[in-house]
């Protein structure tokens, strides 16, 4: 019996400005700019990385969920943090 089909997902090239990723037969390119989560993570963090479907990624070791869909096209997709700023104004 043969096993469960995986979609297929490769970190290519780590630098210090993004990497390179390899879905099928396309290339996209991660930017740090872009998915600044990525930064400080170390290569093995990077290139832990699953594909639960065709169009979402997951990166275990940091929690971190991604459309395809963000990485091809991530002015679609502006980042926007719920966590709110520390008020200047407040008592600590």
């Amino acid at each position: 019996m043969p096993g469960a089909r995986t979609l297929e997902v490769e970190v290519s090239v780590v630098s210090g400005k993004g990497f390179w990723l390899l879905l099928d037969n396309e290339e996209l390119f991660v930017p740090y700019t872009e998915f600044p989560w990525f930064k400080q993570a170390t290569v093995e963090q990077i290139t832990t990385i699953e594909r639960p479907s065709s169009e979402h990624l997951y990166w275990p070791l940091l929690d971190v969920d991604l459309a395809v869909a963000s990485i091809r096209d991530p002015a679609s997709f502006p980042l926007v943090s719920r966590i709110a700023s520390p008020s200047p104004h407040r008592p600590r």
